[in-house]
Parts: structure tokens; sequence; C-alpha cells
């Protein structure tokens, strides 16, 4: 049986670094609080909140030999840029560790990271949440971001693809595929809107 969101919350705690259970705390009640203006499910905002960054108690080689060990698949894109892997391993230690069955929380956490094209309003909830937490407050145009998150929140889910591939490129970081497809994706549905 999945755990609920307290019994996850103290497990974390003991995990985590004090930064990062802050982060995933704030991730966890920004998610709740989408999830309730989205009418989504309240329980399923928190679970994945909490758990999106559950791998992210190693470095970055320690989640590659974790995936090789319990033969989780790696993408090209993954070899490349191992930062992206924790979201597959922490999608395995959600359902290993944490009992999580429900198939849109490990999506969510799987697509926390890149996105993917044509989100799950769970899976849009907690990319918007890692993004707009109120302990994140050095991305640019993030009053406007937090603003429209719960306005609509597919343009602000552009607004943030769009500021993390500038973001890259300005800073001569290796860009994902699934990010500019993602970006891509969304931007030519909201140009259709308009």
């Amino acid at each position: 049986m999945q755990e609920n969101g307290m019994k996850i919350r103290r497990k974390l705690m003991k995990k985590l670094t004090p930064e990062r259970y802050e982060h995933t705390l704030g991730v966890a009640y920004t998610a709740v609080a989408l999830a309730m203006r989205y009418e989504c499910d309240l329980d399923q905002a928190e679970i994945a909140g909490l758990l999106h960054d559950c791998a992210k108690q190693y470095d970055d080689s320690t989640i590659y030999e974790m995936c090789q060990k319990y033969n989780i698949s790696m993408s090209e894109a993954e070899l490349k840029n191992k930062a992206l892997l924790h979201t597959k391993l922490g999608a395995f230690i959600a359902m290993k560790k944490y009992q999580v069955a429900d198939k849109e929380i490990i999506s969510a956490i799987l697509c926390h990271t890149t996105g993917k094209p044509d989100m799950s309003m769970l899976e849009k909830i907690v990319y918007v949440a890692d993004y707009i937490e109120p302990r994140r407050y050095k991305a640019p145009n993030l009053p406007q971001i937090r603003h429209m998150a719960f306005v609509d929140i597919d343009r602000a889910l552009l607004m943030i693809l769009a500021d993390t591939l500038s973001y890259l490129k300005k800073t001569g970081n290796w860009i994902d595929e699934q990010t500019v497809k993602t970006y891509d994706y969304y931007k030519a549905l909201l140009e259709g809107e308009d």
C-alpha cells in the first residue's frame, strides 16, 4: 500500500539535505495549491511533489551506478547529462521504497525536469510547482510565471520552458531534446489558440 504524505515527509527528512527537503516541501505545497485550482487529485499532487526529487540525495555518478544496478534504461541524452537520471531513479525509488503504484504519480516524477508533449494535468502541476515553489528566487520572470500558473497553466509551462532554454543557451549548457520537443509542442498549441 502506498505511503501517505506524512510518512513520506518523515522518511525524506532523514534522507535529503535540509535545503533539498525544504525545496521538496515547497514543491509539494505548491503542487497541492495548483491541484486545488485545476481540480486535480490533491493526494496525487502531494505525493508526486514530495517524491519528485527523492533520488537527489545521491550524486550523479551514484545515480548512474544505481540505474545500471537496477537495469533502468538510459537514453543517450541521459548518458550525456547524468543529472537527468534522477527522474528515472526517483520513479524507481517511489515504486520500490514508497510503494507508489499510481502510474500518474510515477509519470509526473519521470517528466518533472524536461517535460514532455501533451502532459497530463498532474504532470504539468509537478513541473510548474518545481519551478515556482516559494524558495526559488533566481529564475527570470518568476513573479509573472507564478501569477500565470494560477491563471493558465499551459502558458506558465511555456514561459518556464522558454526561460529554461534561454538560460541553457546563455550558459552553454547541454540542452535535452525532450525539453525542446516540449517547448515546440506547447508553443504550437498556444499559438493555435490565439
